[in-house]
């Protein structure tokens, strides 16, 4: 394939390819920018296209090879390095710091809104909590599997009511 015909055949194919483009970034310059990147990176592999096979497929794979890239350099551009001795690498969208008392809090009420609890509800809901499931639990407190899943629906229903002052904490 000559080079006329090579320039012929991917200027009739940059039509199809947009929308591609436009998939991929979403946005219309950048998607124009991804357009223009494919057909240059195509002008330049010339040499590496096997005459026969399917341009159309090949420029969508430099296509989407490109965006990828393109993309995996923004990301890395969104991380900075710390150049302190202890060398980190920090995202750049902020640090958050967040200590476990509030955590600890929550679980101390929780715990005494169990304790709060009928026996035959906190059973059940404390087994389940730890891990056992339905069938072991009801092996263990020797009552159907029915009564076991009702108990712990009431118990959280119990603990729902009660804990209401966490309801709209994150």
């Amino acid at each position: 394939m000559t080079s006329v015909e090579f320039s012929y055949s991917l200027n009739q194919l940059s039509g199809v390819l947009k929308p591609f483009a436009l998939k991929l970034t979403r946005d219309l310059d950048d998607a124009n920018d991804l357009l223009q990147d494919t057909m240059v990176k195509a002008y330049t592999n010339q040499d590496k296209f096997a005459e026969g096979t399917n341009m159309k497929a090949w420029l969508y794979t430099i296509m989407k090879n490109t965006f990828i890239t393109n993309y995996q350099k923004m990301v890395r551009r969104a991380t900075f390095v710390d150049t302190t001795d202890n060398l980190h690498f920090i995202n750049s969208s902020g640090a958050l710091i967040e200590n476990s008392a509030y955590g600890d809090f929550a679980m101390e009420d929780i715990f005494e809104a169990i304790e709060r609890l009928d026996e035959i509800f906190s059973t059940p809901f404390l087994l389940y909590y730890r891990g056992f499931k339905y069938h072991e639990i009801a092996d263990r407190l020797n009552i159907p599997i029915g009564t076991v899943k009702n108990r712990i629906h009431i118990a959280r229903k119990y603990l729902k009511e009660d804990l209401t002052v966490y309801k709209h904490i994150n």
